[in-house]
């Protein structure tokens, strides 16, 4: 097991969620081999397993982040250019309403690819608390008062007498959080409160306020691609932690054996249930307590301001498809098989796709959603449930894997 905490961030925003899981009774009941790092009997190629979730999942989904966060940069350039000239003259906004509607799809785009790598918590961003995973996203810890402050912060290129460097801000002042409060907002007035407040921004016109938000989100979109560059130098290559899974039970590995590689693997896919389920859909249904006591609470969504929320989980569930089938190779549902365990194998993809279907159904934000249909979103929550109970029994069960601590106890 490494050292490394898997959710470092979101294990400590979603600690009390996790236990204060009494109000929804658990249905995960430990099996004969819970817990057991013991190999599997049958002769599957678990290494086989490994390569292609790697080669074929994994790294190409770095590889779209990267590609997708670029474009991001030149789509907010472009933006910040239309909002410099319509400054300068305001007689036509269409180029910066075209823009604006662009740089945010941008981010849409940007952020649908890394809510698929936010099921892959491997390796690098697991290492060191997480902090190259908190660097690109944050959430849940924001700071929108953060973000204000270092917009004019940056804009004065100066930090306390030295020279502003995004790159060693926190990472709730920067990333996919920040890009989404500069970009979505609609209100160009501050967020801060009390004396901590970004010098000389009420004095400012709204032009000027948007010129200098967006020439922000561009710096932050560009420490994203870094992130996102530096996420796939750490995971790829002869030296990369996909290397080091794919040698598993080789000599000098980090992995003894080759189970215990395919054991690391299957971690990333409970994401769905310590995160998904419980997250971004229990805490805002009121399951888990919340910010509005223990009621429906829509201001808990994940992406309140982009409307993107429902999009986030699908993406989510669309990664866990393509981790546990395998895209065109070899997945975890062949291995279950060749346990003899096939019908854990087709309820799980089953599962799946029913809770992808519904969360793909929606025809309102989640946050609408959740005042005018709770019982949709309650739909939701059980369907994504039924996949993560499956995968707390039959699932490590079969395959003699070991639940992470994530999602281990009595909570749901």
């Amino acid at each position: 097991m490494t050292s490394h905490p898997r959710y470092s961030v979101l294990s400590v925003a979603l600690m009390g969620i996790l236990l204060s899981g009494c109000n929804e009774s658990t249905s995960s009941d430990a099996g004969a081999d819970y817990g057991n790092q013991d190999n599997t009997t049958s002769d599957f190629d678990q290494k086989a397993l490994i390569v292609n979730l790697v080669d074929g999942v994994i790294t190409p989904t770095f590889e779209q982040f990267v590609s997708v966060s670029n474009q991001q940069i030149s789509d907010i350039s472009a933006y910040c250019s239309a909002a410099t000239a319509f400054e300068q003259d305001p007689s036509d906004n269409t180029e910066l309403s075209q823009t604006s509607a662009t740089a945010q799809q941008s981010w849409r785009n940007t952020m649908s690819v890394w809510q698929q790598a936010e099921m892959m918590q491997l390796g690098p961003l697991t290492f060191d608390d997480g902090a190259l995973r908190n660097k690109i996203y944050s959430w849940p810890v924001t700071s929108r008062c953060g973000v204000d402050l270092d917009v004019v912060s940056f804009e004065n290129n100066d930090i306390n007498g030295s020279p502003y460097d995004i790159a060693s801000r926190t990472p709730a002042r920067k990333g996919l959080v920040a890009l989404e409060y500069l970009l979505f907002n609609p209100s160009l007035e501050h967020s801060c409160t009390g004396n901590s407040t970004p010098a000389g921004w009420d004095n400012r016109t709204d032009n000027d306020r948007r010129v200098a938000r967006c020439e922000f989100a561009v710096e932050a979109a560009k420490d994203i691609n870094n992130n996102a560059q530096q996420l796939l130098i750490e995971w790829s290559g002869d030296n990369g932690y996909g290397a080091s899974l794919k040698q598993a039970g080789e000599a000098g590995s980090s992995f003894a054996t080759v189970h215990e590689a395919v054991n690391k693997l299957s971690d990333a896919l409970f994401y769905i249930d310590s995160v998904t389920k419980d997250g971004k859909l229990a805490v805002p249904l009121g399951i888990f307590a919340n910010n509005c006591g223990s009621s429906v609470c829509p201001q808990e969504v994940e992406s309140p301001l982009a409307n993107h929320s429902i999009e986030n989980i699908s993406s989510n569930l669309e990664a866990l498809d393509a981790l546990f089938s395998g895209n065109e190779g070899l997945g975890f549902d062949d291995y279950l098989i060749d346990e003899n365990d096939a019908d854990t194998a087709t309820e799980l993809r089953e599962r799946i796709a029913t809770a992808l279907a519904n969360s793909r159904s929606y025809q309102a934000s989640l946050a609408d959603t959740l005042v005018n249909d709770e019982d949709k979103v309650t739909s939701t929550h059980n369907d994504v449930k039924a996949v993560t109970d499956k995968l707390k029994n039959e699932f490590i069960n079969s395959l003699a894997l070991e639940l992470p601590q994530t999602s281990a106890g009595d909570n749901d």
